[in-house]
């Protein structure tokens, strides 16, 4: 990688939005996918995001803008996609495999696609050919909300290419924001998914009316659950405790930002999963990726109790104070 490697970031939420902040501070040039043109002018005639981070003003001169997305593929040499997993086969329907040619592909997307039951780095892999060494994961812990504010936060970029990864990490590191790198692209990218799937947990007992000392022997199960997960998924030397995996768990189950921990307490004060994603008008990652990880599982048959639980609450109806009662004599 070079210092001018073209970067472009593929959507237009908070994450997006997030990014193509930090991305400002270091490049000469951001390209930036969005599909909806009216929001497009609106960022270049104003400044910000009018739906997402509106706080966030841009340097417009920077800016590539545009609503097509193969004139900005093609344009790039890394990608950096943002779009939420359910939504992405979609978005990328008019790409073909020729249009990933010698791309690198860096996800920022906290999911699972659901048609295929793939993390996005083997969706990509999979579908459009990409090598592994050529994918990469943007994780945290880091809300997006907290970089629109300036606020100290921390990224782990994984890529098993040090060079690719190291190259991401300084485009995204700034005065507010530090960046540490890994080679542990399946972990970080499963460990993403089910922190997700945690945090509705915690936004159900909460909701319930569970207090902060039951949450505390939640999240340290939980986190007993992602290093079983992960180590049967794809077993390498990785430490459990650090910020990718713990952190990113902490920040989502606990933070008043946390999309997945507000669809959760919605759930748990009785509002149906319908009406909790309309109230929101949000999407909450873990809602498919619990679903996701549930099929998955069935070839690996980890000992997952709270997944099972949100899965049981969220696809199978049963009562959330019932499932969680049974999911307390189960933890330890």
């Amino acid at each position: 990688m070079n210092s001018g490697s073209q970067i472009a970031v593929i959507g237009g939420g908070s994450w997006a939005t997030a990014i193509v902040k930090m991305l400002c501070n270091n490049s000469k040039e951001v390209h930036w996918w969005v599909r909806n043109q009216t929001v497009l002018d609106h960022i270049k005639k104003y400044k910000h995001n009018p739906n997402y981070l509106t706080s966030v003003e841009f340097d417009t001169t920077k800016l590539l803008l545009s609503a097509d997305l193969k004139e900005v593929v093609s344009k790039a040499d890394i990608l950096i996609m943002a779009v939420p997993s359910a939504f992405l086969k979609d978005a990328l329907k008019e790409l073909t495999v020729e249009d990933f040619k010698n791309k690198k592909v860096f996800s920022a997307i906290k999911g699972i696609v659901p048609e295929h039951n793939l993390i996005v780095g083997e969706f990509f892999n999979t579908q459009y050919n990409i090598p592994l060494e050529n994918i990469g994961v943007i994780t945290g812990p880091c809300h997006a909300e907290e970089v629109a504010m300036e606020k100290l936060s921390y990224l782990t970029i994984a890529s098993q290419n040090t060079e690719n990864a190291n190259f991401v990490a300084s485009q995204l590191n700034c005065r507010y924001i530090k960046t540490t790198v890994s080679d542990d692209i399946f972990g970080t990218e499963y460990s993403a998914v089910l922190k997700n799937v945690f945090a509705i947990a915690s936004g159900i007992c909460h909701g319930i009316g569970y207090g902060d000392n039951f949450q505390a022997v939640l999240i340290s199960n939980a986190i007993q659950e992602i290093m079983a997960f992960v180590d049967v998924v794809h077993p390498i030397d990785r430490d459990i405790k650090s910020s990718a995996y713990l952190g990113d768990l902490l920040v989502t189950a606990y933070s008043q930002f946390s999309r997945n921990r507000m669809f959760g307490n919605m759930i748990g004060k009785g509002y149906s999963v319908r009406y909790a994603q309309l109230e929101m008008n949000m999407v909450a990652e873990g809602y498919y990726g619990v679903k996701c990880i549930h099929e998955i599982n069935k070839k690996f048959k980890v000992n997952m109790p709270i997944t099972d639980a949100v899965y049981n609450i969220v696809y199978e109806k049963i009562s959330p104070a019932i499932e969680m009662k049974l999911l307390t004599d189960k933890l330890s």
